[in-house]
């Protein structure tokens, strides 16, 4: 029941979610004013405010004008829901399992400012970290450092990246690659790795398809986010099967 429980309170936090994209990147506060319609500014109901099924119940549409809802509200919830659910079958109850949930929700409401505001928010990434930080020296007093120097390392290396390559990384890419640092130790930078090797084929597929030119650039922090979920859930195989296939050379 625990992994039941876990993906209906990421249903519920992924709702939460919804209103940071939405508010967090243009300064407003995610508690004032109440939900509301963005088209006519009609109040939410509490009835249209239940996760995924509202969204199916009024198909898609405010109840009050009809504007169109945008697709992302449920695509949030339901993502957040399945990886907390996710989350609590691999990790089972503990302070590992708070920590990914805590990153699995920083990740979630970060891919979605990159992909619809192109910026990742200090408001989110600062304190996500500090409770990154704080939950990973808990669940692992003796190695608290290595979180740390991890956070350092990867933020040296992006910042060493954004330096010589101007245009192709921001700042925010610098600071969320320390977040995943406090939160994965070592893994974040496989994480950052995988990102990267996620955004080069994304990037070659769309331009290919003729979606995009060469030097468009490409919301970065949506593949971090990627990589960082890979990270936390395939990290210790992943790097495990890499060495075995070193070794094999």
């Amino acid at each position: 029941m625990i992994p039941v429980l876990a993906g209906v309170l990421g249903l519920l936090v992924g709702s939460f979610l919804n209103v940071v994209i939405h508010r967090v990147p243009t300064g407003r506060s995610v508690v004032r004013p109440a939900s509301h319609c963005p088209a006519c500014g009609a109040r939410v109901r509490a009835r249209d405010n239940v996760p995924l099924f509202s969204y199916v119940l009024l198909r898609g549409r405010c109840r009050d004008c009809g504007a169109g809802i945008s697709p992302r509200y449920p695509i949030v919830e339901a993502t957040t829901g399945v990886l907390f659910g996710a989350a609590a079958y691999k990790f089972g109850v503990g302070l590992q399992l708070i920590s990914a949930l805590l990153l699995i929700a920083a990740l979630v409401s970060l891919a979605g400012t990159d992909l619809e505001h192109r910026l990742l928010p200090n408001a989110i990434v600062g304190p996500a970290a500090l409770a990154g930080f704080v939950v990973s020296a808990l669940h692992d007093p003796f190695r608290w450092w290595v979180y740390l120097a991890s956070a350092f390392l990867v933020v040296g290396g992006l910042l060493a990246l954004a330096v010589l390559y101007p245009g192709g990384m921001g700042m925010g890419d610098v600071k969320m690659g320390g977040m995943l640092g406090v939160f994965l130790g070592p893994y974040a930078a496989l994480a950052v790795f995988l990102g990267a090797l996620a955004g080069a084929v994304a990037g070659g597929l769309f331009m290919v398809a003729g979606k995009m030119s060469r030097g468009t650039p490409l919301p970065f922090g949506v593949f971090m986010a990627l990589g960082g979920l890979l990270a936390l859930f395939l990290g210790p195989g992943l790097w495990a099967a890499y060495v075995d296939l070193l070794v094999g050379i």
